[in-house]
């Protein structure tokens, strides 16, 4: 009987474990995660990475600015409508300023020469134009073509040059509306007598020292003192005044000639007064036979007595037609509101007429 074949037996096969790892806060070996952070901690590094990021964007922004600066670059806009060309513009502005101007002038000569004849109680002539605005008695095309061309030729060369450096020098800057002005300033050439000139320019100085100062006032750069308070403009007019007086009393030879004649023609003390005064007050002696003359036309009574040195003259040297000093200054006041209202009243009422037909205009 065959014996049976034995059975092979498989190798062996591997084993295989598996490990099982438990992490727990108790291994800190085995646990990757960090400790938790307090508040302030956490806080530092946000402030950080917003001071980072900051930075990065200031960055960011002058790298962008320094690029467009060596790129090509755009003309600034004019201040004018988009649709009307820099030419045009000036055009317009000289135009408008002379025919603004002239009419000015224009409606001072007709409204003073009303004044005129209604002084002379020819009130029929008011209504009589050949009267009212007739070349022989209203001789005002010329100067007042003057001053048009003044003014216009200011406005006009000054935006046509400010429109020019602007895109000269492709940027606007202060500097441009200076150098504009400067150049238009040539325009007072248009005015043909040197004195006019003169007075005028020296007025144009005044304003821009006004508004040199109200800019430094309202940027809290700098300020006279006292100009806080309450009526300061008065008292400033006051001083001034004061020192004009004194100008025209003790030293006339400061002020303009046609300025000394209209103070003498509007005041209510004569010339040869004011020079006796001017004498006395310098210790010189006072030419008693001109004073004597002048106070002999004015009354006829000769109980005056003049000294060659006197240490105050009284007031009957002052105002001889009247003995009373309220009276006399009455009198006075009148009498210089009567002289003077028609020259203000036309340089106030004429130009604030032309304001307001403009607005009214530009609003319809």
């Amino acid at each position: 009987m065959p014996n049976p074949k034995p059975k092979l037996s498989s190798p062996p096969q591997p084993q295989q474990v598996v490990v099982v790892v438990v992490v727990s806060p108790q291994n800190p070996i085995l646990s990757p995660s960090p400790p938790p952070l307090d508040s302030s901690d956490a806080d530092r590094r946000l402030r950080e990475a917003e001071d980072r990021l900051r930075d990065a964007i200031e960055e960011l922004q002058r790298r962008q600015r320094s690029a467009a600066a060596r790129g090509p670059q755009h003309l600034p806009p004019c201040d004018h409508a988009s649709d009307e060309s820099c030419i045009a513009h000036a055009i317009g502005n000289l135009c408008q300023s002379f025919l603004l101007s002239y009419g000015v002038r224009v409606g001072i000569g007709i409204l003073l020469r009303a004044f005129k004849l209604a002084r002379r109680q020819s009130y029929s002539s008011l209504l009589d134009l050949k009267q009212l605005v007739s070349e022989k008695d209203l001789i005002v095309r010329e100067e007042a073509c003057r001053i048009g061309l003044f003014f216009g030729g200011f406005s006009g060369s000054y935006h046509a040059l400010r429109c020019l450096l602007r895109k000269w020098r492709k940027k606007e800057t202060p500097l441009n509306a200076i150098l504009a002005g400067s150049v238009a300033g040539l325009s007072i050439l248009a005015l043909n007598d040197s004195n006019r000139r003169r007075t005028l320019s020296m007025y144009l100085l005044a304003r821009l020292a006004q508004c040199a100062y109200n800019s430094a006032k309202s940027k809290n750069k700098f300020h006279f003192w006292g100009s806080h308070w309450r009526h300061g403009d008065s008292l400033l007019f006051s001083i001034a005044c004061a020192q004009v007086m004194y100008a025209f009393v003790m030293r006339p030879e400061s002020l303009p000639k046609s300025y000394q004649e209209f103070i003498q023609k509007t005041g209510p003390v004569a010339q040869p007064v004011y020079k006796a005064i001017r004498e006395c007050c310098r210790g010189y002696p006072v030419d008693i036979a001109s004073l004597s003359d002048y106070l002999s036309e004015r009354t006829k009574s000769d109980s005056i007595k003049l000294e060659e040195y006197p240490s105050i003259f009284p007031c009957s040297v002052i105002h001889p037609d009247t003995n009373s000093c309220l009276a006399h200054n009455a009198i006075a006041t009148s009498a210089t509101f009567r002289k003077t209202f028609p020259l203000y009243f036309s340089l106030t009422f004429v130009p604030l007429l032309f304001s307001a037909c403009r607005r009214s205009e530009n609003f319809c």
